[in-house]
Formats: structure tokens, sequence, C-alpha cells
């Protein structure tokens, strides 16, 4: 799913898009998705330099909410009035190039420019041999715990398995704390149970392209949680928190353990400076199998874009090492620069160390049509098993429901 923090409304401040005007000569336009209250002046910033060494060029960003980022890009496609550039989830890109608005980078990208990226993220943006989009943004999930709380129920160090969790987390209620931090509702809710059940040995997708949801392996970690949830492990009423209400509860001191995004860390800083935590690896399964969840938003140029050599000069700009140290740092991101990773803000630190050493064992949203319609499939069942639904039932229902859209 998204980077994004979900949030509510547009940024005050920032210069605005009239879609409906058609665009000036050596005008850019970008739709800008809002991850965090920095995203606005980052981009008022780059506006700014940019602008004073490119006389002629001027930008005009419009700030959106991912909420509703999606539902807007639709409608401004539909009527031709969308932005020459615009950030996205990495996995709505196959629909844009299947629709064939999406224009091919190729032709731009130089082999030194291509050479400033980890491989690793800029390949989901690569289709069908072309480059479509840049990674704005990328991130991994690994495991905080509490170390007060470890140390007060006596906790030596983080779990390495499943089942080692399960065992700190009784030993975290004892003490009168909830062990393990479980979202049910809104952004990643699959991705939350896809944890358990890459460590069970199952992918999301089988070899022969049908959905692992059917597999003994996701079958086992589904009751992984909901013995969890069963046995008051977790906080109460799960299908009522979403990611950023665990991340409150874990920051307010509540929650031993949960699995998030590297961008918990800046916020611990600033709203819980006091907090003594660690972050250490997803647990592994009974084979050792173990897995992290690796995410890319992409910013991509559209085809019908009127002024594309200035708007690849902006994009250049933004990949430049010290823009991407501001985005990045500033949002709490992985660097997708290769030189900006080599900086002592991140080789110095733990956190950010620790979800780096997960990347080997990263996966990516399957590049896939209908790709939204089955993550949402798959967090209904998980729901419904939560809320003590039958587990090898519910999973057989979504698994069938998720096999009719691969074959739409």
């Amino acid at each position: 799913m998204s980077l994004a923090k979900w949030t509510v409304g547009l940024l005050a401040g920032m210069s605005m898009l009239a879609f409906a005007a058609p665009a000036d000569a050596g005008e850019v336009r970008v739709t800008v998705a809002e991850y965090s209250a920095k995203t606005g002046p980052y981009f008022e910033a780059v506006k700014k330099e940019f602008e004073a060494a490119n006389p002629g060029i001027t930008i005009k960003y419009e700030v959106v909410p991912w909420d509703v980022l999606l539902q807007k890009l639709t409608t401004d496609i539909t009527a031709g009035t969308n932005a020459d550039l615009s950030i996205i989830g990495t996995r709505w890109l196959i629909d844009f190039v299947q629709q064939d608005v999406a224009e091919p980078l190729d032709s731009y990208i130089k082999p030194e420019f291509k050479d400033r990226f980890i491989d690793t993220f800029l390949q989901p943006s690569i289709m069908n041999g072309h480059t479509y989009g840049l990674p704005i943004a990328a991130s991994a999930r690994a495991m905080y715990y509490n170390k007060e709380l470890f140390e007060k129920a006596g906790i030596a160090k983080p779990p390495a398995t499943w089942t080692e969790l399960q065992e700190d987390a009784r030993k975290i209620k004892a003490v009168g704390a909830f062990g393990y931090g479980l979202q049910g509702k809104e952004i990643e809710t699959d991705v939350y149970y896809y944890y358990a059940m890459w460590s069970f040995g199952t992918e999301i997708l089988n070899k022969d392209g049908t959905s692992g949801l059917g597999t003994p392996g996701a079958l086992e970690a589904a009751k992984l949680y909901k013995s969890m949830i069963d046995e008051g492990l977790t906080e109460p009423g799960v299908t009522s928190n979403n990611r950023e209400d665990v991340q409150n509860l874990f920051k307010q001191g509540k929650v031993g353990m949960m699995i998030t995004a590297p961008f918990l860390s800046n916020q611990i800083k600033e709203e819980a400076p006091n907090l003594k935590y660690g972050v250490a690896a997803i647990p592994a399964g009974p084979t050792g199998a173990r897995g992290t969840y690796g995410v890319t938003d992409s910013i991509i140029m559209f085809k019908n874009s009127k002024n594309k050599d200035e708007a690849w000069k902006l994009l250049d700009f933004l990949f430049t090492k010290e823009q991407r140290a501001k985005f990045t740092q500033g949002e709490g991101f992985l660097p997708v620069n290769k030189e900006e990773a080599k900086m002592d803000y991140y080789v110095n630190n733990a956190d950010l160390a620790a979800f780096t050493a997960l990347l080997p064992d990263a996966r990516f949203a399957p590049v896939i049509p209908g790709w939204e319609e089955i993550a949402q499939i798959t967090s209904d069942a998980m729901q419904k098993i939560y809320l003590g639904g039958d587990p090898e039932a519910g999973l057989k229902e979504a698994a069938a429901k998720a096999n009719a859209v691969f074959k739409k």
C-alpha cells in the first residue's frame, strides 16, 4: 500500500493548479501526494530553488491527500486536464501503462542518471522493458518493540520467531500492556497479514498464478493472528484500529510490539522523545522463512504533457542526492539514491539499518491488473476472521474471489 499518512484536506499555502486552464509555455504542473505536514513546505522550497536555477520554467503544485488521489487522477485523466507529472502508488502504474497515459522515460534516462538509483527500488516501475516512473518514496517494514515493557516483563531480546512473539506477548500482557499491536482496517490491513503468511512459506500468488490465500501456510498465519486476538494478546477492537491508531498506542507506551514503516521513528522523536524502543526483524516462521513488505511510490510523466523537456528537468533536479536527502529524511523513508545511502544520517542510524538489512527479503505488491480489488478482498477476509469468523472458510472464499479477479 501507499507510504502516506492518511490525512484530510489540502495543505494551505500551496500553489494550486487550475486544471481547466491550458498550460503555459515552460510551465510544469505537478500533482503531489501528501505524506505529512512536511510535504508541502518541501515542494515549495523545490519550486523556489528550481525556478531560480531555471529561468523561464515555472512550477505549479497541487497537494492531494492519498485517500482521494487515485479518484482525482482518474477524473483528471478522463477529462484530459491532468498535470504534467504526478506522484502515484506504484501499484497503480500498470493500469496507467495499459491505458497508454504514462510516458516512457527511456529517451530521457541516461546511464549516469539510472546509476543514481538503488536497483531494488527502481525495478517496480519498469514494465515491458520500459521505465515509466521514478521511485519518489521507498520503504520497508520491520518490528518496533518497547524496551521498557520488555524489561518489565523480563524479556531479554526481541523475538526471532512467531512462537517466541506469542510467548513474549503473554509476558507483556501480564504486566498490564498490549503484547502485539495488530491493525484491522484501512491501509495495509492485508499487508499486516502477509507478514505472518510469508513467514509460513506462502506467497500472495502461487507459481501457477492463482491466489495463495487457499494454501496451508495462509491458513496457519490466519490461525496465528486469530489465536492472539482470542487470547487477548493484541489491543482490543482490532478491526476498529488502522495503522495510525496502532502506532499511536505504541507511542503512548501501551503496546509491546508492532510492525510498521521507518517513518514511525521520526514520529517517536517528535511526539514521544522519551520512549525507549528498538527495531528488529519481522519474526520467522517454522522453517526460518520471513518477509518484509517493500513499498515504492513513483512519480510519472503523462503522455499528454505539453512541456515534457521542462518536466524532465524537474525530475532530474528532484533526484539529485541533495534533494533526495531533504525529502527522504524529512518524511522518514529509505534512500533510493546510492550516494544518499552513504550519508552518515543513514550509515549511523540504527533504526534505518534494521530496515535496510531486511531488503533482501522484501516483497512488493504484485504488478498485476486488479491488484487493488484483490488486496481489498484479503482485507475483508481478515476482518471477518478477526471478528470471529472461521479462518479456513474465510480464506477459501477469499481465494475464490481473488481467482475470479485474475480471470477477468
